[in-house]
């Protein structure tokens, strides 16, 4: 566990930041935007999971932003230091839990009829901004992975996980008696 004994360093001052393997690098780079949208979305679920949600979804947000820690030091170390350090990795075991997750819910939830328009239940609608902000988070990286190599697992994990962001926000609505608003292609 790391242990952060000063807040502030003043490093960032002048526009850069430090790596995980401590190279220096412009705060607006590349690599800094993916992994900032990561600890956006990871926000993003925390105010999802404190508007109070169902105890189901509660349990399984907290593992994913834990998850998502994983995922931020994924990215926040280049490929060749992640043989020197040993840091948590997105793998594929991540992956395969999320579709097993993805599965159970949409089959709780039955099929889809229609489009959803974002909304319905508070703790719904804020899973709906979660799964907007996961979506930018997976195109920042597929922007890095045009310029330099990230893990193989990151960028699966994010369409995965907005795939189960908007099953939850379905199964939210569900566990609130709120009916999903449906979107009217006559409007």
């Amino acid at each position: 566990m790391p242990r952060l004994t000063k807040i502030y360093t003043r490093g960032g001052d002048k526009g850069a930041t430090s790596l995980g393997g401590g190279q220096r690098v412009p705060k607006e780079s590349q690599r800094i935007e993916s992994y900032g949208t990561v600890d956006e979305l990871n926000s993003v679920i925390g105010v999802a999971v404190a508007a109070g949600l169902s105890e189901k979804l509660t349990t399984e947000l907290t593992t994913i932003q834990n998850e998502l820690f994983h995922l931020g030091s994924d990215l926040c170390f280049v490929e060749e230091d992640k043989i020197k350090f040993s840091i948590p990795q997105i793998e594929q075991r991540h992956i395969d839990k999320m579709e097993g997750l993805i599965d159970e819910i949409s089959a709780d939830v039955g099929p889809l009829e229609n489009f959803i328009l974002p909304g319905g239940s508070l703790g719904a609608a804020h899973l709906h901004v979660a799964r907007t902000v996961c979506r930018r988070a997976e195109r920042e990286v597929l922007k890095l992975a045009r310029e330099e190599a990230v893990g193989e697992f990151v960028v699966k994990y994010l369409n995965r996980l907005s795939d189960a962001l908007f099953v939850m926000s379905r199964y939210e609505n569900k566990q609130q008696g709120v009916a999903e608003p449906l979107w009217d292609s006559r409007l």
